[in-house]
């Protein structure tokens, strides 16, 4: 499977981060690496967002729907994409 094939219909996400958090950007690199399509924000750059997230970055969520927090392994990271495509075909139908 082709790497845009590997992401058509998989939603825009957002990684929910601050700079310096290890985890943070061992969930980047691990989207990276799936081909996921994200964007980062910096929970420091607006204190609604610190409020809201504090210490419980990094973050990932589609919309206001959180898909975790926490640890982002790649097995973990492989499952979430994997209930995205599903998820994406089903509407699709």
């Amino acid at each position: 499977m082709s790497e845009a094939g590997s992401t058509a219909g998989l939603p825009d996400l957002t990684l929910y981060s601050r700079v310096g958090c290890h985890l943070c950007e061992q969930a980047e690199a691990h989207l990276r690496s799936l081909a996921f399509r994200f964007s980062v924000v910096d929970v420091d750059a607006e204190p609604a967002l610190r409020a809201r997230y504090g210490n419980d970055v990094p973050v990932l969520a589609q919309g206001d729907r959180v898909l975790g927090k926490g640890v982002f392994s790649r097995a973990r990271l492989s499952q979430i994409k994997l209930l995205l495509m599903r998820e994406a075909q089903a509407a699709s139908v």
